[in-house]
């Protein structure tokens, strides 16, 4: 018996009954052999980490554009706790924590740069519309790998396609991602308000506070206790109704007061046109893409996507120093 089947028959053995086994994975986009030491959901989990747009995470746009402290966080620290916080969720619940990690890690591949004023400016003028979650099932199923894309299993990929909201992910660790992903943004975002003196913690209303906590550690603490306790023994993720009603609370407060905050997006329509510009800039000069991306044009794919493909996968300052190379003049040095 191979390590990976002595894997395998573990989590069949220790698992809960609600947890997605990786021998029943439903498999690939295309066969591979199977790996003598990993599951299947490990192995997608280490492709994900030694992937170029893993490492481009860095440098992307969480919530404050290009901030110039050390601490705030990125795309990649964001993906990271999304990560931590739904592994501890699995372990307690028994269920597969390394299908969970490799949803986690990739959820945001697809991400803009400048973040979501990024992904407003592409949605806006590409005809087939961008959505982040979406780009990042293209990225790992086509454009790591020079167009070739990772191969990550179906669950992986399912748990990418529906991290946000609307989705309704398949699996029972999808739906830890999905509930992750939003106590993570929650809990850093306002810890970086604060940080950047947008919030203080007594302007958290105090009916969300009686419910949730006074700080971001109680809070974060209270969502991740609050989807174990209720969670436990159901073929299900949920909060108990008055946290998860605290929750969509919190989440509003944060909408009315840091992501739209003039002061702290002031910079974001300036982002937007430079995404445009961009956009507009490549889609009549195709012949100035990399090669690889020509390669998929030449591939049958659309202009347009490719563009977005491009544009989409740059990291803030690749965008910056781009658009400064293309349009703001150079001194004359001779």
């Amino acid at each position: 018996m191979s390590i990976r089947e002595t894997m395998e028959q573990w989590e069949e053995e220790h698992l809960s009954p609600y947890a997605t086994l990786s021998k029943n994975s439903k498999g690939r986009l295309r066969n591979e052999e199977q790996c003598d030491i990993r599951t299947v959901f490990q192995r997608d989990r280490d492709r994900v980490i030694h992937c170029k747009a893993f490492r481009r995470l860095k440098d992307k746009t969480q919530v404050f554009l290009t901030p110039e402290g050390d601490h705030y966080r990125t795309r990649l620290t964001h993906t990271l706790e999304v990560s931590q916080n739904a592994r501890t969720i699995a372990k307690a619940l028994l269920l597969n924590e390394e299908l969970v990690e490799a949803i986690a890690l990739a959820h945001d591949l697809g991400h803009t740069p400048f973040g979501h004023a990024g992904e407003r400016a592409l949605n806006a003028v590409c005809p087939h519309g961008f959505i982040h979650s979406e780009q990042s099932v293209r990225t790992v199923d086509i454009l790591e790998k020079n167009g070739m894309g990772m191969n990550l299993t179906y669950e992986v990929r399912d748990g990418i396609r529906n991290h946000q909201t609307e989705g309704n992910p398949a699996t029972l660790e999808g739906k830890i991602v999905r509930l992750s992903d939003k106590i993570a943004y929650i809990h850093h975002d306002m810890d970086d308000a604060i940080r950047g003196g947008i919030l203080t913690e007594s302007d958290v209303p105090r009916d969300i506070r009686e419910v949730i906590g006074n700080t971001c550690g109680e809070r974060l603490d209270c969502f991740i206790h609050d989807i174990i306790t209720t969670s436990t023994g159901l073929n299900d993720i949920r909060m108990s109704e008055p946290v998860a009603d605290a929750m969509m609370k919190m989440r509003q407060f944060m909408f009315e007061r840091v992501y739209t905050n003039p002061e702290a997006k002031s910079e974001e329509s300036k982002a937007e046109r430079l995404v445009i510009t961009l956009y507009d800039y490549y889609l009549k000069h195709l012949d100035k893409l990399p090669d690889e991306y020509k390669a998929l044009i030449n591939g049958g794919e659309l202009d347009e996507k490719v563009v977005c493909d491009y544009i989409g996968a740059m990291s803030d300052r690749y965008a910056i120093s781009l658009y400064e190379e293309i349009y703001i003049p150079k001194s004359w040095n001779r």
